[in-house]
């Protein structure tokens, strides 16, 4: 049985988008407001989809209380309160776009799951706004 388990989590980091090759009025026509020298800041909020065979002795695809440690110490502990541009080097070759950060995520947690552990992470930057990327 091929079963999807989903842990949610919730961090608030700041970014600028601004691409040092370009003019700042080209970096404004383009980015806008996310452009701002001063930064501006997100509360993001993070799906984590596991999807695979559930074990027949536990009945858990994964343990829940597992990826959730995973999540908080990988994620969490790490973006939380951050400046993405300034802080952390995961950015220092992409724009800290939701599109990049989506992938970043996904680039750190899915080294950790086991062989056959699809992942799937939804991102949402606002509550209008959001990216997906993973397995499916």
């Amino acid at each position: 049985m091929i079963a999807t388990i989903c842990r949610k989590a919730h961090f608030n980091a700041a970014h600028r988008l601004h691409n040092p090759n370009w003019s700042d009025e080209k970096n404004v026509a383009v980015f806008g407001k996310c452009n701002s020298p001063t930064y501006h800041g997100h509360n993001f909020d993070l799906e984590v989809r596991v999807r695979g065979e559930v074990d027949s002795d536990t009945g858990f695809v994964m343990d829940l209380a597992v990826l959730g440690t995973l999540v908080r110490d990988e994620i969490e502990e790490r973006f939380d309160h951050k400046n993405l541009n300034e802080d952390c080097p995961e950015f220092s070759h992409g724009l800290p776009t939701t599109e990049y950060f989506v992938k970043v995520i996904y680039d750190i947690l899915k080294p950790k799951l086991d062989e056959g552990q699809l992942l799937h992470i939804t991102l949402h930057e606002t509550q209008k706004n959001s990216a997906e990327y993973g397995d499916w």
